[in-house]
């Protein structure tokens, strides 16, 4: 297995989160050790709309001089958006998105181009929806094909996002290129026996990003009733190896069952001592020479 630090660690995603250039970013994958780069597929990053060949070129020419892989390419998808204008092509726009992102992955050398499944709104059908995503992921899968390239989905959004869902979307697509890119996070909240899990969709994945979380209870004071009710819980981010996912039963479950692939490192939510360079660069240098630790030893 080799270690890919996902730019968006360092895009400015959250209020405070240092934002840096993607050139930046790939100086400190090599810093801190890492082997690739998980390019974000939007601004400050990586745009479609700005990725023209001659930027493509120079960003191409940046990762060969550092000697950093373009692991892959992190796209943002949603096929359940806009489901209540059928007017509005959108599924065919979230298919040309998917396409060109396959252009550019094959342009950089990536060969897994990570997409999402769908957020379930009211009013729209969970069956319709399923036929979006399905149909989506199969047009999309056919484009890249063309060009080499795998689709990864990845277990984040409400619509498969449980790992035997997942398996059986991947399933019913039925396109040899479109694979998982299958993660421990939700698999940890949704109480899964990872080290299970990551065996059964390890012949399937193609990629998996990592990240560690500690829970953070919430409660809502009632004044009259001198107490508290319980609220929906949050998890707050910590270096990995500090939270409650376990990822050497996790990446120990992904190598019995085959897997020999990449593996990201992402800081995408807020840490307690905020969002500088500076923490940014400590947690990233910590989380990934501990991740490299852990490969070597599952």
């Amino acid at each position: 297995m080799r270690v890919a630090l996902h730019s968006v660690s360092y895009g400015g995603v959250w209020p405070g989160q240092a934002t840096l250039p993607i050139e930046r970013v790939i100086e400190k994958a090599r810093e801190f050790g890492a082997d690739g780069i998980m390019l974000m597929a939007k601004r400050p990053h990586g745009s479609v709309l700005d990725l023209v060949p001659r930027r493509i070129e120079q960003l191409r020419g940046e990762l060969d001089r550092h000697h950093v892989a373009a692991a892959c390419i992190a796209g943002y998808t949603d096929a359940g958006a806009g489901w209540d204008f059928p007017d509005n092509p959108y599924p065919e726009k979230e298919i040309l998105y998917i396409a060109r992102l396959a252009e550019i992955a094959a342009a950089l050398g990536a060969k897994v181009v990570r997409v999402f499944t769908a957020f379930e709104r009211p009013g729209d059908p969970a069956s319709r929806l399923h036929e979006r995503v399905i149909k989506v992921l199969r047009e999309a899968a056919d484009r890249a094909a063309e060009l080499g390239v795998t689709i990864g989905v990845q277990n984040h959004h409400d619509h498969a996002a449980h790992y035997l869902a997942l398996r059986d979307l991947i399933d019913e697509v039925a396109r040899p290129n479109c694979r998982a890119c299958f993660d421990a996070w939700a698999a940890a909240i949704h109480s899964d026996d990872l080290a299970a899990a990551a065996r059964t969709m390890a012949p399937y994945t193609v990629f998996t990003t990592t990240a560690d979380y500690q829970l953070r209870r919430r409660f809502k004071y009632h004044p009259p009733l001198v107490s508290y009710s319980a609220e929906q819980p949050y998890y707050q981010m910590v270096p990995l190896g500090d939270g409650f996912i376990d990822y050497r039963a996790f990446l120990g479950g992904l190598r019995a069952g085959g897997y020999d692939g990449w593996v990201g490192f992402e800081m995408c939510a807020p840490f307690v001592r905020g969002g500088s360079e500076e923490t940014l660069d400590a947690v990233a240098r910590t989380s990934i020479a501990r991740l490299k630790e852990l490969i070597h030893t599952v």
